[in-house]
């Protein structure tokens, strides 16, 4: 093996180490201070009391972090979330990330359900919701947790899948759940999914 070659090799091997190196461990103290602007918007303790603003309470630690990256490069598109997640860094969203899935998720009101929830869950179980949001709909990596979040935030979100305004994580996956959806339909979901416990 040639000085070049063996060289190049070792670069690259550099080169490999340094982007496959493990991220930085998250700083839930840090996240939460750096939280302390979002509780305007997004509620006191990650539960929103804003309508169409979502609860971050409980949400998969990847699905607030995807999301803050999606808003920082504007593949999300969103007139208040682009400008609060452009200067954030990586650490930054990590933490985020970390502190908000630490904090206990939205409790629905304990009622037994209605008509429309009932209707709802049956949908849940025709479109297969519980495979990647998990059989209690908390969320798992990537993906949000539908339970306890705010119905009308639910019903935009699918409203805006279908209409192709929101893609999910990059790939047409909701597009294909809510494409043969009614409106009624997706009504019927969104208020299943807030009530669920």
């Amino acid at each position: 093996m040639t000085n070049a070659v063996f060289l190049s090799l070792g670069f690259g091997a550099a080169a490999c180490f340094l982007q496959c190196a493990p991220a930085s461990a998250a700083d839930v103290a840090a996240g939460k201070a750096k939280a302390a602007g979002c509780a305007v918007c997004h509620g006191e303790n990650g539960i929103s009391r804003t309508p169409l603003v979502p609860s971050l309470a409980g949400e998969p630690d990847d699905f607030t972090q995807w999301q803050l990256v999606y808003f920082r490069s504007g593949t999300r598109k969103s007139e208040v979330m682009e400008p609060i997640a452009k200067p954030l860094d990586n650490d930054q969203i990590r933490n985020l990330g970390a502190y908000f899935a630490s904090l206990p998720p939205p409790k629905p009101p304990d009622a037994p359900p209605d008509a429309l929830a009932l209707t709802g869950g049956k949908l849940a179980a025709q479109q297969r919701c519980s495979s990647c949001h998990g059989e209690d709909y908390a969320g798992i990596g990537p993906t949000a947790r539908l339970a306890g979040q705010r119905e009308d935030v639910l019903l935009k979100a699918l409203r805006d899948f279908k209409s192709g305004a929101r893609v999910g994580s990059g790939v047409a996956s909701m597009a294909d759940v809510v494409y043969g959806l009614s409106d009624s339909d997706m009504q019927a979901l969104a208020h299943y999914m807030a009530a669920h416990p």
